[in-house]
């Protein structure tokens, strides 16, 4: 997010998961590299949190009996050359 206020702070890591990190994401400063490893950890535990919640909920009938229909794949009948559409880069 953009403006969210910084705070400074003196930490030590190691350099060579510093160094890795920085080149996994393509960033210069440790503050880059470790404001994006703190924003995927927060991230992470978030889900893993509704994760807990929604298995905490047991399904309703409804979404059960969802879980359990097949997609009508007839709408993909068509005559798109989806390899052409999106060719793979090589």
């Amino acid at each position: 997010m953009f403006g969210m206020a910084k705070e400074k702070a003196t930490i030590t890591v190691d350099r060579a998961k510093l160094s890795e990190a920085r080149a996994l994401l393509g960033v210069s400063s440790a503050s880059a590299a470790i404001d994006v490893a703190l924003s995927e950890l927060v991230r992470h535990y978030r889900v893993l949190h509704d994760i807990e919640a929604y298995t905490r909920t047991p399904p309703t009938d409804g979404e059960r009996a969802l879980s359990h229909t097949l997609p009508d794949w007839n709408d993909l009948a068509d005559d798109t050359d989806w390899d052409a559409e999106w060719p793979e880069d090589n």
